[in-house]
């Protein structure tokens, strides 16, 4: 493992990671956006599913709220990868990221536990609580986790 971090690190675009600084912050703000737009979606879904504003139609809510919520996922993914590049071999020894990885891992089996076993439309109410409440707390925690890296030494 420590090898692949060591030659990801020697890459060009790991090494413009390290060396632009307007490269490094366009990255972190395409990041920072992709955070924005799926937290803002799931949140909202995640509302519906644990019973707020019920006079609105759930499937038809999630139709709108779930391709904003994965192409914001995609993107902070994605530039999330290129942040990681800076440092490959620090990250990956922090806990603390570690920590937002496992969280995002289980919040992304949540949602497709949700969506891909008995689908919005056939879940109890109950499991659409559940679930909901799931997602809310895991996406908040690997949000909190990502913030709180910027301020920790290893």
């Amino acid at each position: 493992m420590e090898e692949l971090l060591t030659r990801l690190a020697a890459t060009p675009l790991a090494e413009w990671m390290r060396l632009s600084r307007w490269g490094y912050a366009a990255v972190n703000a395409l990041h920072v956006l992709g955070i924005g737009l799926m937290i803002g979606a799931i949140a909202a879904l995640d509302l519906r599913l644990m019973g707020w504003r019920r006079d609105l139609p759930l499937c038809a809510l999630a139709r709108l709220l779930q391709p904003v919520a994965i192409g914001g996922l995609l993107l902070a993914i994605a530039m999330g990868g290129m942040l990681f590049l800076a440092d490959p071999t620090g990250y990956a020894g922090m806990p603390l990221f570690q920590l937002k990885l496992g969280l995002i891992g289980l919040a992304i089996a949540n949602a497709l536990l949700l969506n891909l076993g008995p689908g919005l439309a056939k879940a109890t109410a109950l499991r659409l609580r559940i679930s909901g409440a799931l997602s809310l707390g895991l996406w908040l925690s690997a949000l909190v986790a990502g913030r709180f890296l910027a301020f920790v030494d290893g």
